[in-house]
Order: C-alpha cells, then sequence, then structure tokens
C-alpha cells in the first residue's frame, strides 16, 4: 500500500528523520511510538503528504507521490488519503455532517451521494443523532468520530491519525481505538497511528518504534 525509502528531513541544522524506510501492507494497522522530538509526527506528515522530505521516495499504491506537485498532490491526498488529528481541526460555524462533507464536496463528488455516505458512516460511528449540531455543541469523543467520518467521507486508501485520543478522556479513547479495528474490518483501509498510548499501540498489527530520527 505504502513503501518510503531513504526519508531525510532537515529543519536549518537539525536533522529530524535520518534515512527512514517504511511499507505499509493493504489493510494492516501500524502504530508509530517513541519519545517526544524522535521524529514520528515529522514522518507522518511527509508520508501522508502534508510535508515534503528533503531526501527520499515515497510510493502509494505505485503512485509516486514525491514527483506529484501543487494540484495533482491536492487532488491525490484528496482522494486516496485520510487524516485524523489530535485536535480534529473541525469548522466551528458548520454543523457536523456539513464537516464530513467538505473533503467529498472538494473533489466535486454529487452531494446527494454524499450526504447518504455521511449519513452511513454517522451511523456506523454512533453519532447519527448529532449530525446538525456544530462543534461547540458536541463532546470531545463526538467531534473526533466527526473527524473519523471526514477522514473516511472519500473512501481513501490509507487513514493517518496522529494522537488521535490524545485529548480524550480514557473511555472515549477505548472506544476510538476499538472504532480504528472495526473500520478496518469494515473498510479494509491501512491505518498508521502515531501515539503516545502503549494500549492501542500494542493493539496494532505492527508496532514501529522511533528514536533519534530512525526506526528501531
Amino acid at each position: 500500500m505504502l513503501e518510503a525509502k531513504g526519508i531525510h528531513k532537515y529543519y536549518g541544522d537539525l536533522h529530524v528523520l535520518k534515512g527512514v524506510d517504511i511499507t505499509i501492507q493493504p489493510g494492516e494497522i501500524v502504530s508509530i511510538v517513541g519519545a517526544s522530538g524522535a521524529g514520528k509526527s515529522t514522518l507522518l506528515h511527509i508520508i501522508g503528504t502534508l510535508d515534503e522530505a528533503d531526501e527520499g521516495s515515497i510510493a502509494v499504491e505505485n503512485t509516486q507521490i514525491t514527483q506529484l506537485k501543487g494540484d495533482k498532490l491536492a487532488a491525490f491526498r484528496n482522494r486516496e488519503i485520510g487524516f485524523i488529528f489530535q485536535f480534529h481541526n473541525l469548522l466551528p460555524e458548520f454543523t457536523a455532517e456539513e464537516n464530513i462533507l467538505i473533503p467529498g464536496l472538494i473533489a466535486g463528488k454529487n452531494e446527494k451521494a454524499l450526504k447518504k455516505r455521511a449519513g452511513e458512516l454517522a451511523e456506523l460511528l454512533g453519532i447519527s443523532d448529532r449530525l446538525q449540531h456544530k462543534p461547540s455543541e458536541l463532546s470531545g469523543g463526538e467531534q473526533q468520530r466527526v473527524a473519523v467520518a471526514r477522514a473516511l467521507i472519500n473512501d481513501p486508501k490509507i487513514v493517518f491519525a496522529d494522537e488521535p485520543s490524545g485529548n480524550l478522556d480514557s473511555n472515549s479513547a477505548q472506544a476510538l481505538h476499538e472504532l480504528f479495528f472495526r473500520l478496518r474490518k469494515e473498510f479494509g483501509q491501512s491505518f498508521v497511528i502515531v501515539t503516545h498510548n502503549q494500549e492501542l499501540a500494542q493493539m496494532a498489527d505492527r508496532m514501529l518504534t522511533m528514536q533519534d530520527g530512525k526506526i528501531l
């Protein structure tokens, strides 16, 4: 599903990633752990196309994404990749349903079909009765489930999650962790999850540990 080779990243004189290689299989859930500053989020953002590597190559299903630029890269990201962040990044002026629809509308998909899909995801995620509420009217766990639905609306092949349960209480975090595995079973997507939560990390098919810009 994804293969990255020789990924290096510098911020000025700081060598953050030092030749990282990583392969993700179709339908695989992989967790990435390590101390703060080890390079976990930087790696996630680079293989998720949100940032660029200074050296190395990244292929997603045989598409060399390091060769895509501008609108082509943005379109690929919108179509093939889903993101879940620690702080949800929901737009406060829009309802939960509208937030979920945004990536699909950007992709130019039919609004009626998107709303049907949003309803199906909301039912699966247990937020059907919250779709017309704005983020400020939702609990932290509900906001994160809206963010998960938004990540899935375009049926991406791979989903990247950066500390997805870091802002949740323990019950909501446990529910979110179990949800990722239900989603994999339901849709067959690959998940790459950066987390400090050891319980979530150990639930994954594979746990990778980063230290000083390298995978041990």
